[in-house]
């Protein structure tokens, strides 16, 4: 239930295809999931309709799966954007049923549906909050008015989804003013199901060992990313010394990703995008030439 969409290019490349076409920002992903699933209906739906305790492959699977909807949404043509769209909601129609706890103001046999416009808003916020806030930390600093494209570039999604239009925060000042109320209105907290999904989530024990010092920054970013009080209601540790720890790696980042090659540094999608941008450009500067000749 994770997404970004964006308008397809205009005169300039959309704010969408600076920010998710990072690979690094893919550190942000883990931090978004664990605020959704501090939701409990959105926990309650992923508990009973999906499962984090998978072999490796599956997991890897199940990534995959993720990003291409993404990238889809984010650097597909408008039909590859619709296809994406038409799987996400595919797997939507699937997802309802009963909260089997009681977490907050929903008591235990809560109905809740994927298809529900304030979890799928919840779900599209955390996302794109987490993702902005990563972009800054671990490659640069961006604009007022490149945040607010963003947002209202990713609200795009909303005919696609079925989601009501003008439903989803199309400015860096609403999606702020959408995330204090969320946090304050008791909608917001992590129980039993959260957090169990939360270790699903993070167990690097079913992969090599070789990988598990990826999986440790992963997991270490992403308690770095989550608001203080979530963090603290799944009960995550963290010091000073971690926060100066992050900051410092989120430094270096920063210093290494100008000169990492785009090929590395930038998914295949979004490279495609860029070079049939590039070509639709020349083209219409060649029928500009002609008809001006």
């Amino acid at each position: 239930m994770s997404y970004v969409t964006a308008r397809l290019p205009g005169d300039e490349p959309p704010v969408a295809w600076k920010i998710n076409a990072e690979v690094v920002v893919l550190l942000g992903w883990t931090p978004a999931i664990l605020m959704q699933f501090a939701h409990p209906l959105v926990a309650a739906g992923v508990d009973q309709h999906s499962s984090f305790a998978l072999a490796p492959r599956a997991k890897l699977r199940r990534l995959e799966s993720t990003l291409d909807a993404m990238f889809g949404l984010t650097f597909g043509t408008p039909a590859e954007a619709h296809a994406a769209a038409d799987r996400i909601n595919t797997i939507h129609h699937r997802v309802h049923g009963v909260a089997r706890e009681s977490a907050g103001v929903f008591p235990q046999g809560t109905e809740y549906s994927a298809h529900d416009p304030d979890l799928l808003r919840w779900v599209h916020a955390t996302l794109i909050d987490s993702l902005l806030r990563t972009y800054e930390l671990f490659v640069g600093p961006l604009s007022r008015a490149e945040k607010d494209r963003y947002c209202a570039e990713a609200a795009a999604v909303t005919p696609l989804l079925g989601i009501p239009e003008g439903y989803l925060p199309e400015s860096t000042a609403e999606l702020e003013r959408y995330m204090d109320r969320m946090m304050a209105s008791g909608h917001i907290v992590v129980g039993e199901t959260a957090r169990k999904l939360s270790h699903e989530l993070l167990d690097s024990s079913p992969f090599p060992r070789v990988v598990w010092p990826a999986f440790r920054f992963m997991r270490f970013a992403a308690i770095g990313l989550l608001r203080p009080e979530v963090r603290a209601a799944y009960g995550f540790g963290w010091s000073r010394r971690d926060e100066i720890s992050l900051r410092l790696c989120a430094l270096l980042v920063r210093r290494l990703v100008p000169f990492v090659p785009r090929i590395v540094r930038h998914w295949p999608a979004a490279r495609a995008a860029y070079r049939r941008a590039g070509r639709a450009q020349r083209s219409a500067a060649r029928q500009h030439e002609q008809r001006a000749s």
